[in-house]
C-alpha cells in the first residue's frame, strides 16, 4: 500500500496557446519530463469529489478561508476496474501552504471503505495515520460522492530541483452524475480547447528562468480550483434554472424579468 505526503505551494496559471507553445520551448533547457509522461505523453487523471449534501466543502473552500479541507478518490484509469488502484486523499491548505496525504487500495476496496470503514491490510504506521485522518474527516462530514473531474496533464521536475514540478492540464471534464471511476471520462469542459491550466508547484521559491518567461511572456497567476469552477458552473446554472421558473432571467451580470409572466 503506497503512501504520498508532502507540503508545498501550488500557483495556478490559465495560459493561452500561443503562451503555452513559447513558453514549451524553454521548458527542455531546465526541467524534465515526468516518468509518468511515457515517451513524453501526457497522461489522464481521474478523480471523485466527496463533499457534504449541501456542498459545505466547497462552499467553505471559495470563501478564501486560511484553512480548507478536501477530499477526493484519484484513479489513472478510465474506466477503472474493481483491481485497480486507486488513491484516497486528503488535501488541506493552510496559508497558503498545501499538505497532501493518500493511501492506495483498490477500486473495490476503497468502496468496502466508505460502506464499512473496513480497511485494507495496513503494513506501515503511517498508512495507519493517514487511515486515522480519514476516519476522522469521515466522522466529521456526512459525505458521499459530488462531483466528477478529469483532465490530461503533461508534467514536469527540475533538473536541479526535483522537488519543483510544472504541470499542464487540459481537457477538464466535469459531470456531477455517474459520479464513479468505473465510468468513462465524458461531462463539460470547464476551459477553452486552446487553453492550459499551468500549475507551479514549489517548496520554496520560483527559479528566476521561470519568473522571466512569465514576465515576457504576460503570464499571470489566478484563482483557480477546478472542483470550484465546477461547482460555480453547477450553482449559476441552478440559479438560472430557478430564475426562469420564478420569471427572472439572468443574462451575465443582469437580471431580467420575464415580460410574459
Amino acid at each position: 500500500m503506497a503512501i504520498n505526503t508532502f507540503a508545498r505551494k501550488e500557483i495556478k496559471f490559465l495560459l493561452d496557446m500561443n503562451q503555452y507553445k513559447r513558453l514549451m520551448e524553454v521548458i527542455p533547457l531546465y526541467m524534465n519530463p515526468d516518468k509518468y509522461c511515457v515517451g513524453g505523453k501526457e497522461y489522464g487523471i481521474y478523480n471523485i469529489y466527496y463533499d457534504t449534501p449541501d456542498d459545505y466543502l466547497i462552499r467553505e473552500s471559495l470563501s478564501k478561508p486560511y484553512y480548507k479541507e478536501k477530499i477526493r478518490l484519484r484513479s489513472y484509469y478510465s474506466p477503472a476496474s474493481p483491481d485497480d488502484l486507486v488513491f484516497l486523499e486528503i488535501k488541506k491548505k493552510i496559508g497558503g501552504i498545501v499538505t497532501k496525504r493518500r493511501v492506495s487500495m483498490t477500486l473495490a476496496e476503497s468502496d468496502e471503505y466508505f460502506r464499512s470503514r473496513k480497511k485494507p491490510e495496513i503494513k506501515k504506521y503511517i498508512t495507519g495515520q493517514v487511515f486515522n485522518e480519514l476516519d476522522v474527516f469521515l466522522d466529521t462530514y456526512p459525505i458521499s460522492p459530488k462531483q466528477y473531474i478529469s483532465y490530461q496533464r503533461e508534467a514536469f521536475f527540475g533538473k536541479d530541483d526535483k522537488d519543483f514540478r510544472l504541470t499542464f492540464d487540459r481537457k477538464i471534464t466535469e459531470r456531477r452524475y455517474d459520479l464513479g471511476l468505473d465510468y468513462e471520462s465524458y461531462g463539460n469542459y470547464i476551459i477553452d480547447a486552446d487553453q492550459r491550466l499551468m500549475e507551479v508547484k514549489v517548496g520554496h521559491a520560483i527559479p528566476d528562468w521561470l519568473i522571466q518567461e512569465l514576465s515576457e511572456l504576460q503570464i499571470y497567476k489566478i484563482s483557480f480550483s477546478k472542483y470550484g469552477r465546477a461547482y460555480e458552473n453547477f450553482a449559476r446554472e441552478r440559479a438560472v434554472a430557478k430564475s426562469k421558473a420564478g420569471g427572472i432571467y439572468i443574462s451575465s451580470n443582469k437580471i431580467l424579468m420575464n415580460r410574459s409572466v
